[in-house]
């Protein structure tokens, strides 16, 4: 049986109210996920061999994040950080951080550390657009109104992940990063979610899938040809 995070009892989905919410969304994500790890296994692999080559330890790396009814479930991410890096700092990760690898820096700073996150979304733990799943640590301090968030599946993008691309510049320049990213991101981040969650349609799903993509992958290669 799973883990389930204490204190969430409330109804799973409320708020699947439309035919895209109950079935087509998850259609959606299960289609262009499995399409997207199919063109994309010739990168992860190449991926993969650079992460297992230049640091010791695992390929992918996993961790507990709070789901979809407060369900616990294992995120998976490619290792950008040195082993046994959890035990050694904060559960955030701000600019220069010295616990990320130098292969690690460029595939944050591409987020091709996300992709193997594509196989969550298949799995069923996470959706390609939805609230970003914390851990459970920082679920802890959420209000009632804020654990809305937690009736739908997590994503993988979403609108408060496109406002901060740049966390973890933001964070480097705080005194307290942790106490900040509690106290002030992820507050904002929350609010942003649960407007989200009032407006779920496919053509916004898919309009922040493809946004996502253009201004992760594409401005920074535009910007430098400019």
């Amino acid at each position: 049986m799973a883990a389930h995070f204490p204190d969430v009892d409330f109804q799973v989905s409320p708020l699947e109210r439309s035919f895209y919410e109950k079935h087509g969304k998850r259609v959606f994500d299960v289609a262009a996920s499995a399409m997207g790890l199919l063109l994309l296994s010739p990168l992860l692999l190449i991926l993969a061999l650079l992460v297992k080559l230049t640091s010791r330890g695992p390929v992918l790396y996993r961790q507990e994040r709070v789901g979809r009814g407060g369900r616990i479930f294992r995120i998976t991410k490619l290792r950008s950080m040195f082993e046994d890096a959890d035990n050694r700092g904060p559960l955030i990760t701000s600019a220069k951080d010295s616990r990320v690898t130098p292969v690690g820096r460029m595939l944050r700073r591409l987020k091709f550390d996300e992709l193997p996150q594509l196989w969550n979304v298949v799995k069923g733990d996470m959706s390609l657009v939805g609230p970003r799943p914390e851990v459970p640590r920082y679920v802890e301090f959420y209000s009632a109104a804020q654990r809305t968030v937690l009736t739908v599946r997590p994503g993988i993008t979403d609108p408060a992940s496109l406002v901060y691309r740049n966390e973890e510049n933001v964070l480097a320049a705080q005194p307290d990063p942790e106490a900040y990213y509690r106290n002030v991101v992820l507050t904002d981040k929350l609010n942003m979610n649960l407007e989200y969650l009032d407006n779920v349609c496919f053509s916004y799903d898919l309009f922040l899938v493809l946004l996502t993509t253009g201004i992760v992958y594409i401005p920074k290669w535009i910007t430098k040809a400019q």
